[in-house]
């Protein structure tokens, strides 16, 4: 393991408020943190891993094989610059989010029927076939940009100057709906820094138990 992800892992840990003690769960996220609590559609939300350890994953994710193209393994480096992480981050950027700070925003690329089954707390849902740059309704993409992504437009052009850093996922390492979006946004000038990419996606946040919600009314 690199020296930057144990420190990054480090600053996490440190990060995270603890809700509860770690010795009040049997199935905590790491041995020293049992749970998170994130905003989702303004209620408080408890993330924590399934206290059943009998528990097996959710049938929609069982399957091994789907047909690719589309369904093919994404890679572990989407694009140059583009952070690819994983759940700790993602609860990282849920705090943060929860705690104020507007310049940060987790997106679920997929699509509402996907939703309805089950999202991460505190994620915004914006359809990857909505914000699919170069193929949607550009007026429709504009809009995307300027009500939730911070970008503004400015003589025709894009401004990135405010740009929101981004965690985008959609259903798992076979998902192609959250790259779709994250090459889209590059191409049009979207600071790769400001993009990061969970790649286990839906498909991971239930292998390990984790909370889920309906998506905020």
């Amino acid at each position: 393991m690199k020296l930057r992800t144990l420190f990054t892992a480090s600053v996490l840990f440190t990060s995270l408020v603890l809700p509860m003690t770690a010795s009040a769960l049997d199935v905590n996220l790491t041995a020293d943190l049992p749970s998170v609590e994130v905003m989702h559609g303004g209620k408080k939300v408890t993330i924590m891993r399934n206290q059943d350890e009998k528990n097996t994953i959710n049938p929609d994710f069982v399957k091994t094989s789907r047909k690719c193209p589309p369904f093919c393994i994404q890679p572990g480096e989407l694009a140059p610059g583009v952070e690819t992480i994983s759940e700790l981050e993602v609860l990282h950027y849920l705090k943060k989010m929860s705690d104020g700070d507007k310049n940060i925003m987790v997106v679920d690329s997929r699509t509402p029927d996907w939703v309805e089954k089950g999202t991460i707390p505190g994620a915004i849902n914006i359809p990857w076939d909505k914000l699919n740059i170069g193929k949607s309704d550009p007026i429709t993409v504009q809009e995307l940009l300027e009500k939730h992504f911070g970008v503004k437009n400015q003589d025709g052009f894009n401004m990135f100057d405010n740009a929101k850093t981004i965690v985008m996922f959609c259903n798992g390492p076979w998902c192609g709906q959250s790259p779709t979006n994250i090459k889209g946004l590059l191409k049009i000038g979207y600071p790769a820094d400001k993009i990061k990419w969970y790649r286990g996606g839906m498909q991971d946040w239930e292998v390990l138990g984790l909370t889920t919600v309906k998506p905020a009314k």
